[in-house]
């Protein structure tokens, strides 16, 4: 996809797919909503999920959107990096603004309210 078909595609789509590696070694892969803001992928996370677990020890991702019914249709993009935890843990009601422009996008697409972030810097 070239870089607004990617951009339009993020914006648009409304479940990914994310990858961790355990303390263990094992894989683990879980869907959930995430917000992309132009530069990363926010993600939503509970704190005592063995996704937030697995990524307390090893902050390494793959996440996979994807869309498509038929063979044809299918498209898709995997971002491979680091998750950077933003904000306090768990999230509060105290205002941040690191958080503010996320916490909209996730109201605005899934919600109306806001809800606590993770930020995925690809790369």
């Amino acid at each position: 996809m070239a870089a607004d078909e990617l951009d339009a595609f993020l914006s648009e789509e409304r479940t990914c797919r994310v990858a961790t590696v355990g303390a263990d070694g094992r894989p683990h892969n879980t869907p959930l909503w995430f917000v992309w803001d132009g530069s990363a992928l926010w993600l939503n996370s509970i704190v005592k999920s063995q996704r937030w677990t697995d990524l307390a020890h090893n902050p390494q991702v793959s996440i996979i959107v994807d869309a498509g019914h038929d063979f044809g249709e299918l498209r898709g993009a995997e971002l491979i990096g680091k998750v950077e935890q933003v904000g306090e843990v768990p999230r509060a009601s105290t205002p941040d603004a690191g958080l503010e422009e996320p916490e909209r996008l996730f109201g605005a697409k899934y919600v109306g309210a806001p809800s606590s972030q993770t930020g995925v810097t690809p790369g």
